[in-house]
């Protein structure tokens, strides 16, 4: 059985997987007003390069191989990210057949050049290990040069970018960066960003775990750092504390129409964050994702008001 809040996003958004975004949006005139607006895009401040501010994770939902049904689908969340305006695709060497299927996907629809892709590896790896791994990733996505290479979940607090800026150097990456998940990793992640001030830095954020306000965001800020946020939905925790609920009223005050946007607006209101990077595994949702990023957010006064709500549900 479908749970509350997916119903709630198919009812405002609802589509057959492989329909065109254009299909998506002529059968509901209200989410193709709001797509007439433009998508919002935030400088990377290293360099000032404009970034879309959603994009899209394909951790788990793009691991698979010989399934042609999600084969479609997933291309079809690829198509609509970049018709809609994104172009932000985060994956990782260690996300199983992801990379390849990423790189499939955005052969086939000839859009290398419309996308900001990121890959990662493991921070802890040799020398020989990391470049191995760098080599393969780009061979699985297709391209002589990823926009980001990320050391993955780094939690070593003497960790260098040495490496990193060499590959950017040497042209294999155009930034270089870092990620967390975990919280028993803030306190190695807080120093090297301090010291190593690395162009990008992505970490778990959501109105469910806020831990990352009260140190890494402003940290990370401080050193110049494009902020991209992971597990958005808190692994769709979020969406289960939801429940049937409808939005509370003042939701229409920042024009979140769907719990999606009312948790990625709270999330693209924090002044040090770029952009958001839900796993999205189909085109309704990519296109319920995307509006998050356009129109209003919420003020200080608001985001204040949207903790003291959540905080308050059982």
């Amino acid at each position: 059985m479908n749970s509350p809040i997916v119903l709630s996003r198919r009812r405002v958004l609802a589509a057959g997987a492989g329909v065109a975004l254009a299909t998506v949006l002529a059968r509901f005139p209200r989410a193709a007003r709001a797509a007439e607006e433009p998508l919002r895009t935030r400088p990377i401040p290293h360099g000032g390069e404009q970034l879309p501010v959603v994009g899209i994770g394909t951790a788990l939902i793009f691991d698979f191989e010989n399934d042609p049904v999600k084969y479609a689908e997933r291309r079809e969340v690829i198509q609509t990210l970049v018709a809609g305006g994104g172009k932000l695709i985060d994956t990782a060497h260690s996300y199983g057949r992801a990379e390849d299927r990423v790189g499939d996907v955005v052969a086939d629809l000839g859009v290398r050049d419309k996308l900001f892709i990121a890959t990662k590896f493991s921070y802890n790896a040799d020398r020989a290990a990391a470049t191995a791994s760098m080599q393969a990733s780009l061979r699985r996505l297709k391209t002589n040069r990823v926009d980001l290479m990320q050391a993955w979940n780094v939690g070593d607090a003497n960790y260098d970018f040495g490496l990193l800026r060499e590959w950017k150097q040497q042209g294999l990456c155009r930034y270089v960066g870092m990620t967390t998940s975990f919280i028993r990793q803030y306190d190695a992640i807080a120093k090297v960003l301090a010291r190593e001030k690395p162009d990008f830095f992505q970490v778990n954020y959501s109105l469910g775990d806020r831990e990352a306000e009260n140190v890494l965001l402003p940290t990370a800020r401080d050193a110049g750092a494009a902020i991209l946020v992971n597990l958005p939905f808190g692994r769709n925790s979020l969406f289960r504390k939801a429940g049937g609920r409808p939005l509370p009223d003042f939701a229409a005050e920042f024009g979140a129409r769907t719990w999606a946007q009312f948790f990625s607006k709270f999330i693209l209101s924090h002044p040090a964050v770029t952009a958001v990077i839900p796993g999205t595994d189909k085109p309704e949702y990519m296109v319920d994702n995307l509006q998050a990023g356009r129109g209003a957010l919420p003020d200080t006064a608001m985001r204040k008001r949207i903790v003291q709500y959540w905080d308050a549900l059982t």
